[in-house]
């Protein structure tokens, strides 16, 4: 046998520096329950790096809030109970003042639809009237044309006078079923409304704003003015007393500034004329 194959104890040398090489066996020796695995160890976590940190946030948030809530006052279930309703009273209130409003302003549209498809219906023949009443113009001056002692001596003439007061009744019968009357100028009071002050005549007999003469008929269309009728009217007479306040109708403060007005131009120097004459 040769050296070579004789089998040589390598003494292992023991000591800190052995240790220091391999410092997990003595660990793993004097532990008993260290247990030898063929798969490698898993890592072990390093539990200070996932500890929760020093003074938690959310505790940090929390605590202005229960420091808010010891520094508010008491205050009893009923006293909020009272407030709460106090609030709702006040906010139903404000809804019904708004939904009255709501329903005021739709009424008042509503309404004003009605008026308006009234009158559309009620005027809507005003232009067709202003034709047809100069019609009627022409139909008067005709009759005024015809002497009375003509009529007399002659039928034929007679005939046609009384073809046309037929003609003339007709066409003021059909006025009325359409709602166009005639206005009653002659002898009123002078109303601004409903007539058309062409010249005024000095009677002193008269009161001041008297209709004492027609020159052209006014109608009116449901009440409402169709075509003013043109008048000439008194000044210089006795004035007329106002109504009472409480006597006066809707029409009477126009009518009585009319009047008060022509009084006014009554009582002017002669040469500095009427307000009407001075439009003339």
């Amino acid at each position: 046998m040769t050296p070579q194959d004789t089998p040589q104890d390598t003494p292992q040398e023991s000591g800190p520096a052995n240790d220091k090489q391999n410092p997990d066996v003595s660990d793993s020796a004097e532990d008993p329950t260290f247990a030898p695995s063929e798969t490698s160890p898993e890592p072990v976590l390093d539990v200070t790096t996932e500890a929760a940190p020093e003074g938690d946030p959310a505790e940090a948030a929390d605590a202005p809030d229960g420091e808010a809530e010891s520094a508010a006052p008491n205050i009893s279930p009923e006293e909020m109970a009272a407030s709460r309703i106090a609030e709702l009273e006040a906010e139903t209130a404000e809804l019904n003042d708004k939904l009255l409003r709501a329903l005021a302003e739709t009424e008042n549209v509503r309404r004003r639809a009605q008026r308006d498809r009234e009158d559309a219906s009620k005027y809507a023949i005003k232009g067709f009237a202003e034709d047809m009443v100069r019609v009627a113009d022409n139909m008067g001056r005709a009759l005024a044309s015809i002497d009375a002692d003509a009529r007399a001596a002659d039928a034929n003439m007679e005939n046609l006078a009384v073809g046309v007061e037929m003609v003339n009744k007709e066409l003021m019968s059909a006025f009325e079923r359409a709602g166009v009357k005639p206005i009653e100028a002659m002898g009123a009071r002078f109303d601004p409304m409903l007539h058309e002050a062409m010249f005024e005549i000095q009677d002193p007999d008269q009161p001041s704003g008297t209709v004492t003469q027609v020159m052209e008929d006014g109608f009116t269309l449901h009440g409402r003015t169709l075509r003013a009728a043109k008048v000439g009217v008194t000044k210089g007479g006795p004035k007329v007393t106002p109504p009472k306040e409480g006597d006066e109708t809707a029409a009477e403060p126009a009518k009585r500034e009319g009047q008060q007005a022509y009084e006014a131009q009554g009582d002017a120097p002669p040469e500095a004329g009427g307000q009407v004459d001075q439009e003339l």
